[in-house]
């Protein structure tokens, strides 16, 4: 049912932006420091979404393998902890009274 649910959002959602880039498919100017580009606004648009999607991407990728490497610290340390545990598990104890 979720995937019925997804593809049916999925699908919406291209059949909008299919719907945006028809209605901006007039070219427009566009200014940049080595020049000027002239290309249709919906192309303009998506190219500046995917930019911003990809510059989110890499600043989130130094949170990401900042936590994947205290994770492989942190199991380290449980193995430890584990191994030590079970060292004193396996020393017998003796009673003295």
């Amino acid at each position: 049912m979720k995937r019925v649910i997804a593809f049916v959002v999925l699908l919406a959602v291209a059949i909008l932006g299919i719907v945006f880039a028809v209605l901006n498919a007039r070219p427009v100017e566009f200014n940049y420091y080595l020049g000027t580009l002239e290309a249709p606004l919906s192309l303009l648009l998506v190219l500046a979404l995917a930019a911003g999607a990809g510059l989110g991407l890499l600043a989130a990728l130094g949170m990401v393998v900042r936590a994947r490497h205290e994770a492989a610290r942190l199991r380290q340390k449980v193995a430890l902890a584990e191994k030590e545990v079970a060292n004193l598990r396996a020393i017998p104890i003796k009673d003295r009274h």
